[in-house]
């Protein structure tokens, strides 16, 4: 029984990894990730680690995965543009390493089968819920502390950067550098006048708008 769950949860993983390679939108792939990541918590908790099997769930299928979605639906990426390919020796270097990956994998499944050796009865608790907080709370205190502080220190300089820009005031006026603009916009007084006025520098554009007028005016206040 327990061989047959391996091998079908082992079979998710690989077919997940594969749909997550293979799929043209963006977050048709990030859901094949998150089925990655749940078969490889269900292998975890057969090898008796439940820990680290809630930690694959929460922290990356959970956690990291709304992040990457987020970000996905943010930019509205909807499908991957097709390209041609430049480099076309990717190609067979990538089915060239999958043999060979595949090789190592029989070669090891090969040798573990073909040893003799009993397996140790003794019950290891690595792994387990308890053990680990014992761990962290007791020997592991201290840099566990320090984890926290590096990552509070990471948040606070994140919100010092994000408020670093200084607030335009209400008399500011952003002047873009080559544009195109219309007379109207030019001359407030060639109402509905649609011709092209085309500035090549800021300068430009902001002695077009009057914004040199205003800043003197603000100058001689």
């Amino acid at each position: 029984m327990t061989a047959l769950l391996f091998i079908f949860f082992a079979g998710l993983a690989i077919g997940c990894a594969i749909s997550m390679v293979v799929q043209r939108n963006p977050l048709y792939s990030a859901i094949s990730l998150i089925g990655v990541f749940i078969a490889l918590a269900c292998l975890y908790v057969m090898l008796a680690a439940p820990f680290i099997a809630a930690v694959q769930v929460i922290v990356y299928a959970g956690a990291i995965m709304v992040l990457v979605v987020f970000v996905i639906m943010l930019l509205n990426v909807e499908e991957e543009e097709r390209r041609r390919t430049r480099l076309q020796f990717l190609v067979p270097t990538a089915v060239g390493l999958a043999a060979v990956m595949i090789a190592e994998i029989a070669f090891i499944l090969y040798s573990v089968q073909a040893s003799h050796d009993t397996p140790s009865t003794n019950v290891s608790d690595t792994g387990l819920t308890a053990s680990i907080g014992t761990g962290l709370f007791t020997k592991y205190l201290l840099p566990f502390e320090i984890t926290s502080i590096l990552l509070l220190m990471a948040i606070v300089g994140a919100m010092s950067l994000a408020r670093r820009t200084r607030a335009l005031s209400s008399m500011a006026r952003v002047v873009p550098g080559v544009q195109v603009l219309a007379m109207d916009i030019v001359d407030p007084r060639q109402v509905g006048d649609l011709r092209v006025v085309e500035t090549n520098t800021t300068d430009e554009a902001a002695r077009l708008l009057g914004v040199e007028r205003d800043r003197d005016i603000e100058q001689r206040d």
